[in-house]
């Protein structure tokens, strides 16, 4: 078995996983209270219940109720609370919640050396629990948003620690990031920094969603007015479905979970891939749109499309991971990708000669009632490796700079038991990161002015 438990931690990343958790029970054929809707033991798509892949993200009791294998984590018990008394409370098994009664007051200090030490080997002695009950346990997905501060305190220590005890297991974050324009909390980039910092190390994949071009695809291509933290959640839901639906469906390319940091990562600090997903239209949309593999798979090379704010026509790309799902034949895959590496706008760094990898899943995403999102055939979640998010990385490395001349806010960082060396340490440490980005697109300029002037 290659079983997945799924962490969710702070506020962002409890939210987060209320909509990948009910995207999944639809995709599977499950009820809120965890019983199959369908007492036959079929799903909608004719694949047994107790199929292989099913229980990479589900366990099955003795009275054949399936329970999530996930962990729910914050330092304030209001969001928690909500799950307990959501739609799905009967889902979770009650000591799969892990809340505290004081929250990290979006500081990342107090959720990585203060409150959130004091609740960290609970958290863990449950995972240990959990990990457990697998018989091959594959790796973990951590939610959790970058501002925050227990998502940023709690999550980089939570990593570490996993780390530490599941050494060889694949580890793969999905962070939401700081957006340029939308911000949620003043010390978002001291929070950044820090927690991008202390997880460099400990993370094997991160991919970074931000709020605001969430925003602005709900706005452009679902016509939702002004969107809801519950419409950019399943909007990143269906991402997550695609990347963990071939652990779950058959399908003739599969994609294993160590696969893609294997495929994405050229090298071990380079590792955040940019998503893009296709197509998002809205049901009145939905019907003026052909959906060929061929058009799905441009738009996802479209800036509009990414997840993250930034240029990629401004960078090189170095690795891109194409996930397909429902009617999908290979031959067509070969053909649009054929089509997207003789474009000359998107450029590839010339020491990855490749740079696709491709996957396949026979099962169609899965229609969400309400969430705007319009039912369609096939989809495709692209992950790509590319130096134009170094972008993302200056942005937030400049706001940083403009608080610490100042040494605006430090102090309540401090007053939590932190030092104020490990500022500028993670400072430096987000600089190298640039540098990195800056070389590793750098070589292939290099190399093309060494040919320019061999030809004269």
């Amino acid at each position: 078995m290659r079983e997945v438990i799924s962490v969710h931690v702070g506020q962002a990343g409890v939210q987060i996983g209320n909509a990948c958790w009910e995207l999944y029970c639809l995709e599977h054929g499950i009820g809120p209270d965890g019983y199959p809707l369908d007492k036959t033991n079929q799903t909608p798509y004719g694949t047994s219940y107790r199929d292989d892949g099913f229980a990479t993200f589900f366990s099955e009791t003795g009275q054949g109720k399936y329970v999530p294998r996930s962990i729910y984590v914050d330092l304030e018990p209001n969001v928690i609370d909500q799950v307990r008394t959501g739609t799905y409370r009967d889902l979770f098994h009650p000591e799969q919640m892990v809340s505290g009664k004081e929250d990290a007051s979006n500081n990342y200090a107090r959720g990585h050396y203060t409150v959130g030490k004091e609740m960290i080997e609970d958290t863990l002695e449950r995972i240990r629990r959990m990990a457990d009950n697998c018989s091959g346990l594959q790796g973990f997905l951590v939610f959790h948003s970058f501002g925050g501060g227990t998502g940023s305190g709690l999550g980089a220590l939570l990593l570490e620690r996993l780390n530490m005890e599941f050494a060889k297991k694949s580890n793969l974050q999905f962070s939401v990031y700081p957006a340029p324009q939308v911000s949620t909390s003043v010390v978002e980039p001291y929070n950044s920094v820090l927690t991008t910092h202390a997880t460099l190390d400990n993370s094997d994949c991160t991919f970074m969603v931000d709020n605001e071009a969430c925003y602005d695809i709900c706005r452009r291509n679902l016509d939702i007015e002004r969107p809801t933290y519950e419409n950019l959640n399943r909007l990143i839901a269906q991402v997550v479905s695609s990347i963990t639906a071939s652990l779950r469906f058959a399908g003739s390319l599969n994609v294993d979970l160590n696969e893609f940091q294997t495929n994405l990562v050229p090298y071990p600090r380079i590792h955040f891939p940019l998503v893009t997903y296709s197509p998002i239209v809205s049901k009145s949309k939905a019907f003026h749109e052909a959906n060929s593999v061929q058009e799905i798979t441009n738009q996802c090379f479209e800036p509009y499309n990414q997840m993250v704010k930034c240029d990629p026509r401004s960078g090189r790309y170095m690795a891109t991971c194409l996930l397909y799902r429902g009617d999908v034949i290979p031959r067509d895959v070969q053909a649009a990708v054929t089509t997207i590496k003789a474009k000359r706008t998107i450029q590839f760094v010339d020491w990855c000669p490749t740079g696709f990898k491709i996957g396949i899943c026979s099962q169609p995403p899965q229609h969400i009632p309400d969430s705007g999102i319009a039912k369609v055939d096939r989809a495709v979640c692209m992950l790509s490796n590319t130096t134009s998010i170094a972008e993302a990385w200056s942005r937030l490395d400049h706001k940083f700079d403009l608080m610490y001349s100042k040494r605006a806010f430090v102090h309540w960082y401090v007053g939590e038991g932190m030092e104020e060396g490990e500022f500028s340490e993670a400072r430096e440490d987000l600089a190298a990161l640039e540098r990195d980005y800056q070389e590793v697109g750098q070589d292939s300029i290099d190399n093309e002015m060494y040919e320019a002037e061999d030809e004269y």
